[in-house]
Order: structure tokens, then sequence, then C-alpha cells
């Protein structure tokens, strides 16, 4: 199998982002035919449609950057039961000016960490819907809900041994996702 590149959507920019925190983990159980690459949006200008013909260097960067990848994974908290508004703004500023969307076609894994016990579920459902709209088919099973507790993260930041398990699966199922959706497929 080709190298598949994708570009990893972190919704916290928080500097101890739990979600980097297991971004930062995946990445570490993924096979080496995976190549990550975060994308950085936090110099993303608030998304505002007069703006969609002459749109930002940021904005084209990060365009860029999606559109050159075969996956995408998000890894978000969950703000006041939904997604965090960074996120959306670069939702938003990816999917513009209409019919210039870069996200289409593009298989997602979702998932993120939160300190409550229903994880992210709520974020992530809003997130599903949001893509859904955007034509990214988004792996649906199995769902990733992390609860952040004691113990789920060594000390050096890898995942414990109590959830490696159940980790190291999710990973790989999101591996036969991406390769089930981009078979024959370039960027």
């Amino acid at each position: 199998m080709n190298t598949l590149y994708i570009a990893v959507i972190v919704g916290s920019f928080r500097r101890d982002s739990l979600n980097q925190k297991l971004a930062d983990a995946l990445i570490q159980l993924a096979p080496p035919e995976l190549s990550f690459s975060q994308v950085k949006f936090d110099d993303l200008p608030p998304y505002n449609q007069d703006d969609d013909e002459h749109q930002a260097a940021s904005v084209l960067r990060v365009k860029s950057q999606i559109q050159s990848a075969h996956g995408l994974l998000f890894v978000t908290p969950e703000y006041n039961r939904s997604i965090p508004g960074v996120l959306k703004n670069l939702i938003d500023h990816a999917s513009r000016p209409y019919g210039q969307s870069v996200w289409a076609g593009k298989p997602a894994g979702v998932l993120g960490a939160s300190v409550g016990v229903l994880g992210t579920a709520l974020a992530q459902q809003h997130l599903r819907n949001i893509l859904a709209y955007l034509n990214v088919p988004t792996m649906g099973q199995p769902e990733a809900f992390i609860h952040a507790k004691e113990g789920f993260w060594t000390e050096d930041g890898h995942i414990g041994t109590t959830s490696l398990g159940f980790v190291q699966g999710w990973m790989d199922q999101y591996v036969s996702w991406l390769r089930l959706h981009v078979q024959g497929k370039t960027p």
C-alpha cells in the first residue's frame, strides 16, 4: 500500500489540550504507511462571506493542506455540548466559496477526549452532522468517547495499558476505513 497522507485537525488550541495529547498518541499507534500532518489553523480570520473572492493566505494554506490529504482525522473537545467555534470556523473557510469545498470525499475519523464521563459524544455528533452535509464519509464504528481519567495516559504521554487495546482497535478500524475509501484514489 502506498503512503496515505492524513490531515489531523485538533479542535483545541489550548496549550495543555487533552485532544492534542490524544492526537499525538494516536499517531504513534498508526502503521508506517500513514503519514500525518497537523493542520495549523489558529491564524484563520473569522469566516466572512465577503472575503470569499479574496481569501486570506492562511485560508488558502489550510485549504491546500486539506485538499492534498487522502483522509482526515478530527480530534475534538466538546464546548457547551457542541464543537469549538475555532473548528467550525475552519470548516466554514475550507468549504467556501460555494462549490469550492475541499472536504468532499475525504474519509474521516472522529473522536475526542474529555475529563467528563460522556467524553465528547455530543460534539462528535454535531461534527458528524456537519461532515455529512459536506460529503465527508465518516467512520461510524467504533465510536470513541474518551473519558480522560486517571490512568488513561502514561507518564510519557502514551495511552495507558487499560485503554490501549480499545484505542489501538479504533486506529486499526480507521486504517481499514481509509483503505476502503481511498483505494484507487489520488489526492
